[in-house]
């Protein structure tokens, strides 16, 4: 094939990287700017009773993440009877229960809202939303995933407490005392005693003890709950729909309608803005994937879509096909290359980045970026899909919606080395779509059988 050829074909080639690549495997790169590991979250608050964490900034990373820069990620814990106190954040959020049982409830000026949540339900709180959570199960730990959009700094988000704790006052103490008096028609006094100070003996035993730590936590942020409290808590708390997924300000189940895709390998399901009007504004989609043990999510990119995708349990593996100096680090030497070099040579520095998955990581697919995922064993992970309104998914392999079965096959001829024909039977091999076993077939039919010249060929890449 020409060399002129070779040169059109390479933004293909690039998109069909993680199929047929053999170009450069980085193994375990500590350098991956898409990877974060449970340990890039910073602890916001933590005591006996649970925590809140809070992942670093994804523009830190690499400047190919900065569209991200006012997007925060979140993650909640409380243990069983506990509740987070009432506050207000200046940010959006979308809030993902991972696994546990809770009770939240939304305030309003004229009007309260509380809703029984579980595993997969989904709500957007507006910013300036007072709320509280709890996890009312006896015995199972309640976790939550939050999507932050700050709305007053980018990237930086601002928490007010009703209650006073260590490192913050309520909010009502930030004001003079004449403001509190004429606002509340009371003595300031009074208005001391009932609203601002820990007058509660238990309390102030607690305040007590934290003081005498050398390095005390945010103890009055998550607290126990007796038995009578929860109970008080659950009346008229309403359960999320199971079947609509298109209320404006209930919470919604991303399992309430069927799969997008499915089969014996894995599930994919998936709420967009144009199916719920409260991920309209933020336009962004809410998916959940389940990859089986030994199964494998076939390479796809997201035509729009930065995926910003946490692992809620199992272990696997992902591969991603960018481009070389993706991390913030070599960004500079990058940007010296692209002022020596054209365009089109930058274009040729193909990367594969790989990563081990466990619980608690995150990883970022941007868009146009080809991404497969294998599960060594039960993947369960949840995805936030930011610019998501007219995404597409193109999938690189697999019998249905493959993007690569519609080329032409004149220009099959000419993007591939093989013949149309060759490429055709090679694609026709998998049967499967979107999810597949992650051994390949064709060596489970052992080395007797002739190897399709293709593969001699595409390993050339």
């Amino acid at each position: 094939m020409a060399a002129t050829t070779m040169k059109a074909s390479f933004p293909l080639l690039m998109l069909l990287g993680i199929v047929f690549l053999a170009s450069e495997c980085v193994s375990s790169d500590p350098e991956n700017p898409f990877i974060f590991e449970s340990n890039n979250f910073q602890t916001l608050f933590e005591n006996d009773n649970g925590h809140i964490h809070l992942l670093q900034k994804f523009d830190e990373r690499s400047k190919i993440l900065e569209n991200l820069q006012n997007y925060r990620l979140l993650e909640y814990k409380s243990k069983p009877r506990t509740i987070f106190l009432p506050q207000q954040t200046d940010a959006d959020f979308i809030l993902v229960v991972l696994s546990g049982k809770a009770i939240l409830t939304v305030l309003k000026p004229n009007d309260r809202n509380s809703f029984n949540l579980e595993r997969g339900d989904t709500i957007k709180l507006p910013a300036g939303t007072i709320a509280y959570l709890v996890n009312r199960d006896d015995n199972e730990d309640l976790r939550v995933l939050d999507l932050a959009l700050p709305v007053n700094r980018p990237g930086q988000l601002q928490s007010f407490l009703l209650s006073g704790s260590q490192n913050q006052q309520s909010i009502l103490s930030g004001f003079s005392k004449n403001i509190l008096e004429a606002s509340f028609n009371t003595g300031y006094e009074e208005i001391e005693k009932v609203l601002l100070e820990e007058h509660d003996k238990e309390t102030q035993h607690r305040r007590s003890l934290r003081d005498k730590r050398e390095h005390s936590q945010e103890e009055d942020v998550i607290v126990k709950l007796s038995t009578g409290q929860i109970e008080e808590l659950s009346k008229n708390a309403k359960s999320s729909s199971k079947k609509s997924v298109s209320s404006e300000s209930e919470p919604f189940n991303l399992r309430s309608r069927s799969p997008i895709y499915s089969n014996k390998f894995g599930r994919f399901f998936e709420i967009t803005p144009e199916k719920n009007p409260q991920l309209q504004d933020l336009n962004v989609f809410v998916s959940s994937v389940e990859i089986k043990e030994g199964s494998l999510l076939l390479p796809h990119y997201n035509s729009r879509a930065i995926v910003i995708v946490a692992v809620n349990d199992g272990n696997g593996d992902f591969e991603l096909v960018g481009q070389r100096n993706e991390n913030q680090q070599g960004q500079r030497k990058e940007d010296d290359e692209e002022e020596e070099q054209g365009e089109e040579d930058i274009n040729k520095q193909v990367k594969n980045y790989k990563a081990k998955l466990s619980r608690g990581d995150v990883f970022v697919i941007p868009a146009g970026y080809p991404v497969a995922i294998k599960a060594s064993s039960n993947l369960d992970l949840l995805g936030f899909g930011i610019n998501a309104k007219n995404n597409q998914r193109n999938f690189l392999a697999g019998e249905e919606d493959n993007v690569v079965i519609q080329i032409h096959q004149p220009v099959k001829e000419l993007v591939f080395p093989g013949s149309a024909q060759e490429v055709d039977r090679l694609l026709e091999n998998q049967k499967q779509s979107h999810f597949t076993n992650a051994q390949p077939q064709h060596k489970e039919r052992g080395s007797r059988e002739t190897r399709d010249p293709l593969y001699s060929i595409l390993d050339a890449f």
